[in-house]
């Protein structure tokens, strides 16, 4: 995790089984209505390993994360 001059935390994820703007959607929608989620930005990898960048106001319970990933139909990958 990094921290910026204003104090925003950075984190990123590996999200696997994305393949469309939809899925993009349904993630980006999921993480953001963690409290605490400012901005979530992904980077789609159709078919692969797509890497979603999320950007916070304070840390997140990775059990959080992991539950608005698997609540839009997908998993959190590994590096």
């Amino acid at each position: 995790m990094t921290t910026s001059d204003s104090a925003q935390l950075h984190e990123q994820y590996l999200v696997a089984g994305m393949t469309c703007g939809h899925c993009v959607s349904a993630v980006t929608e999921e993480l953001s209505a963690i409290d605490g989620v400012e901005s979530v930005s992904v980077d789609l990898n159709a078919g692969g390993v797509s890497t979603v960048d999320v950007t916070l106001s304070r840390p997140l319970a990775a059990a959080d994360v992991e539950a608005a990933v698997v609540e839009a139909g997908y998993s959190l990958a590994s590096a």
